[in-house]
């Protein structure tokens, strides 16, 4: 069955790649025409995805005439950007096995009546350990150099990653997984909204008229939901507001001069804002549940199914999330809108068979709707400047 699910995922990695452009043009002579062959010295991005202005998938050293599709020696996959397909793979991989098992940790300690806050802060605890290994470890990633001012700006962006994982994982115990997420595709509209009125800047008009298509699929697919609850539905819609502050903040944080020189790598952005997280979540579990805190310990100990899955959730988690932000910043906008509307569709789909949830017809009706809108959403603007 895992094996099965692993096959439709890698599929579906290699058919994004193949239709939006993540491919390596070649030469005549069957090489690769990037940085890494010795055929070209031309130094643009390996990766050139496909731009809603119609630019060229090539090359400045290949032009399309110059491309074969079945070079002599070559193998059908041969003109793909195999480190970017493993990005897509794995980003897809982790997120689907991190809702599973975030399901079945909060399903095990007693969904929302459970211990949801103390397992959403504990899995950023997982993921900070794995963080801090890859500073200590001898071949592992280099220290940042930031200092306190550094801290200090990102508080804010530490502080909607906490809101947000922590409102999410909340509305996935109250609810179905696939529910969940049909909500959490609306997270569009949350940042439209923001972005007009609390940041000031402008949406356009093709972008509002879009909002109405993607409100209504998720009002369709809960009409039929099995396992509607309120407080999913307000857990889901607060953590797309955490999501939409977190994006402008972040966009905010990334101005700072010098910051990003200071930092190093994305992994290091994300390790320091995870850790940041973690710290800002424990006062709220203690306060929330921490009277529950010796029953939680005494359930770890006793109930594989909590221990095991909590802390594969908590990696699960940390890295999906920092594979999405390498393959983002590898890809163009019009890629990404179509990378993360193949991920809803894997979650909701895949998952929903997986723990047997309800997959009515109405709901998938609305979950289609809902998540077209937000594509179309994510590259109307780009359709309306082409005409």
């Amino acid at each position: 069955m895992k094996l099965s699910q692993s096959v439709f995922i890698l599929t579906l990695s290699v058919s994004s790649a193949v239709a939006f452009g993540l491919t390596t043009p070649l030469t005549k002579a069957g090489g690769l025409a990037g940085p890494m062959s010795p055929l070209s010295r031309d130094t643009s991005p390996l990766v050139q995805a496909v731009q809603a202005s119609d630019t060229s998938l090539f090359s400045d050293t290949a032009s399309a005439t110059d491309v074969v599709s079945k070079p002599r020696g070559g193998g059908a996959l041969s003109g793909l950007d195999i480190p970017l397909l493993a990005y897509f793979f794995f980003w897809y991989v982790g997120n689907y096995y991190y809702n599973i098992t975030n399901k079945l940790a909060l399903k095990a300690a007693g969904g929302k009546a459970g211990f949801p806050m103390t397992i959403s802060s504990l899995q950023m605890g997982v993921g900070c350990l794995y963080g801090l290994f890859m500073w200590a470890a001898p071949d592992g990633r280099d220290k940042p150099s930031i200092n306190f001012d550094d801290v200090i700006k990102m508080l804010p962006v530490a502080f909607c990653a906490m809101g947000a994982h922590c409102a999410s994982v909340f509305a996935l115990s109250a609810g179905a997984v696939s529910f969940g997420q049909i909500v959490k595709s609306a997270e569009p509209a949350f940042a439209a909204v923001l972005s007009q009125f609390v940041y000031g800047k402008k949406i356009s008009k093709a972008k509002w008229l879009c909002l109405p298509v993607v409100i209504g699929g998720v009002i369709l697919a809960s009409v039929k939901e099995l396992d509607f609850a309120w407080s999913a539905l307000i857990s889901a819609c607060i953590a797309n507001l955490f999501a939409a502050f977190k994006g402008n903040e972040n966009k905010k944080l990334m101005d700072t001069p010098g910051l990003k020189d200071r930092l190093g790598t994305v992994g290091n952005q994300f390790a320091i804002t995870s850790i940041l997280a973690f710290l800002m979540s424990v006062p709220l579990f203690l306060i929330k549940e921490g009277s529950k805190w010796g029953s939680f310990v005494e359930m770890y100990k006793t109930n594989p199914i909590v221990s095991f899955n909590l802390i594969a959730s908590g990696l699960y988690f940390y890295g999906y999330n920092e594979l999405a932000t390498m393959t983002i910043k590898k890809t163009s906008a019009v890629t990404q809108s179509v990378a993360n509307t193949a991920k809803r569709v894997i979650v909701i789909v895949g998952v929903a068979l997986v723990l047997g949830e309800s997959l009515d017809p109405i709901k998938l009706l609305g979950c289609g709707i809902g998540i077209g809108g937000v594509f179309l959403y994510s590259i109307i603007d780009n359709l309306v400047a082409k005409k």
